[in-house]
């Protein structure tokens, strides 16, 4: 595999069409092709496995293991966002490993302990209930899934792009509504202002 490089370099608008291509290019057995979608996503997957694993070896080898089932598994690829299902690959691949990290760590004879939630697990449970959740339901799926990957995630608009699939400059937009929206539906909760909607204060 090549060196990780930041997500979005060279990258045009015309970004889900071409990673389609690339995948089906992959799926014909096309290194290059492996390498360049290496290159489009690795940043942004590492950003975001890094959000939930805080040891870094793992991260490593869970960005390492999604490119090879990449690899294996491009022909089972039908029509859903890349993005989107790389992360789902990424995703459990990190279980997989997080989950036989805990299994080595047990002591014999000791009960299992549940792992502690990340802090992307945490804030996401802060955003899906009480008033911060109900205001969420009432906004568009595809301004939630961008105040997902840049609120929850933490990823530069750059990253956010290669995850969604869409412009930099989209994402910059859908982020403004977001907040926008998502700060009315708090008011109208609480009128009296409250502290949630300050916390997603400012733009994108």
């Amino acid at each position: 595999m090549r060196l990780l490089r930041p997500a979005g370099e060279d990258r045009d608008d015309g970004t889900e069409k071409d990673d389609a291509a690339l995948l089906r290019a992959v799926a014909g057995g096309d290194a290059e092709a492996l390498g360049a979608l290496y290159d489009r996503h690795a940043g942004w997957l590492h950003a975001r496995l890094g959000r939930r694993c805080a040891d870094a070896e793992t991260v490593r080898e869970v960005l390492q293991d999604t490119f090879v089932t990449v690899w294996r598994s491009a022909a089972s690829h039908r029509g859903t966002q890349v993005g989107g299902w790389l992360w789902v690959i990424a995703s459990r691949r990190l279980v997989d490993a997080m989950r036989a990290g805990a299994r080595v760590e047990r002591l014999p004879g000791t009960a299992p302990e549940a792992l502690a939630p990340s802090a992307e697990e945490r804030v996401l449970a802060g955003l899906e209930y009480g008033d911060v959740g109900t205001a969420l339901a009432g906004i568009s799926p595809e301004l939630r899934e961008v105040l997902r990957a840049t609120v929850v995630d933490g990823l530069s608009t750059r990253e956010a792009a290669a995850l969604l699939g869409i412009p930099e400059g989209t994402v910059k937009t859908r982020a403004m509504r977001a907040r926008r929206e998502l700060r009315a539906a708090l008011e109208r909760l609480a009128p009296d202002g409250g502290a949630c909607g300050g916390a997603l204060g400012g733009t994108a």
